[in-house]
């Protein structure tokens, strides 16, 4: 599909699904896939390029294949070779499924070269850097690929090796998790969070078994599992704690403790309890604090800066709009990822909204937008917080919000 073409199925989808009187929500729901990807291709980002996934989304809207696309015979079934300009995770879903390396248990060889230990290092930083630019056609290629040659690998390669393959394999598959989560696939983010753990105790690495729960704990958030979020990230306090109390505690461990306590914080504000918010907030900042810098220790970004940010979170999680706007003045987020500033200004806007200002909250909403257009453009809280303020300032929108608003395919 061409451009054009796709940005027009985006619309005639939009058109259909407004016609049905349905909701992005709904049409995710009828097609078992997220509302970031229904809104993906109505904006003409995701491209529908399988005859099987049109067929399903007229299905989804009760129309005919060709009423939804006219031109919809040359569609093929496979995806052309090379690298697939789609924006979701489906092909990395496939590679999930099954036994990762069912031959190897009846001695057959890998097929071509294996990698290098060099290479694997090489490739599971390369689908980091992915993950946090959002490419996600581009990232499911690649661990795709990655994952069931890793799998090989760590069953054919020398002893001596065995241990760097698993802690490479553990970190591959927190990317899928992460991944995963973020595109509103918490299911699979399970699965794969649970291999990645499997993978880190081989390595004989329990910090990587730890980060591997931290993964798994925002899958069970994401799928609105909250005792299950709790117990994973519960299990991890209770062993680091006492370990914390060492002065000679090495920061990595710290830190990963530090980012138990933020995901604690986050699962008390969601069930409304102020008090175990706060206290899981102040013993992360206690933590920060002794790090006494911003760090990246397993992809969390923990430090002073994340702290401050997640009080910002869960404050407007508890509706403390007030306390979120008096946090954020504080907050200077420009050492962290484009991703992770975006997210920030996502609650600014969120806190904004909560007080009923239009002007402040889209400032903040147009300012994320221009770090991580995805982030606003997919979030389902950004198009709640988006709906919303349409709904504050009409019938008169302003122009930069109404313009937000079409670009996130905000019904």
């Amino acid at each position: 599909m061409t451009g054009s073409d796709t940005k027009a199925l985006g619309q005639r989808v939009k058109e259909l699904r407004r016609a049905a009187g349905m909701s992005q929500s709904d049409l995710a729901t009828a097609m078992a896939r997220s509302e970031s990807w229904v809104s993906q291709v109505e904006r003409g980002v995701q491209p529908v390029e399988r005859l099987s996934i049109l067929q399903a989304l007229a299905d989804a809207l009760k129309v005919s294949v060709r009423e939804l696309r006219p031109d919809a015979a040359p569609i093929e079934e496979t995806e052309p070779e090379g690298i697939s300009q789609n924006n979701d995770l489906d092909g990395l879903r496939v590679a999930l499924t099954g036994h990762p390396a069912l031959g190897s248990l009846f001695d057959q060889a890998p097929t071509g070269a294996i990698p290098t230990l060099a290479d694997f290092r090489r490739l599971v930083s390369e689908a980091w850097t992915l993950a946090h630019a959002s490419s996600y056609g581009a990232l499911s290629d690649h661990l795709s690929r990655l994952l069931p040659s890793i799998e090989a690998a760590v069953r054919h390669a020398p002893a001596s090796d065995r241990a760097e393959l698993h802690a490479l394999r553990a970190k591959a598959y927190q990317v899928a998790a992460a991944s995963f989560t973020r595109q509103d696939q918490a299911d699979a983010a399970w699965v794969a969070a649970d291999r990645a753990l499997q993978a880190a105790e081989l390595a004989g690495q329990p910090l990587e078994v730890v980060a591997s729960l931290f993964r798994m704990a925002h899958a069970f958030m994401r799928q609105q599992h909250m005792e299950q979020a709790e117990q994973a990230a519960k299990s991890a306090v209770a062993v680091m704690e006492p370990r914390a109390e060492a002065p000679a505690c090495p920061p990595e461990e710290l830190s990963l403790l530090g980012a138990m306590n933020l995901v604690l914080a986050v699962i008390n504000a969601r069930e409304g309890n102020r008090g175990g918010t706060h206290d899981h907030i102040d013993r992360a900042r206690a933590i920060a604090a002794r790090l006494g810098e911003d760090r990246n220790d397993f992809d969390t970004e923990f430090g002073p800066t994340n702290v401050e940010i997640h009080a910002v979170s869960t404050a407007v999680e508890l509706g403390d709009a007030g306390l979120a706007l008096d946090v954020a003045q504080q907050v200077d987020a420009a050492g962290l990822s484009p991703e992770r500033q975006s997210r920030f200004l996502l609650d600014v806007a969120r806190a904004h909204a909560q007080r009923r200002h239009v002007g402040e909250a889209t400032a903040a909403l147009l300012e994320s937008e221009a770090l991580a257009p995805e982030q606003i453009h997919d979030h389902h809280l950004a198009r709640e917080v988006i709906r919303d303020l349409v709904q504050l300032s009409e019938p008169r929108v302003p122009e930069s919000l109404r313009g937000l608003a079409e670009r996130s395919a905000v019904s």
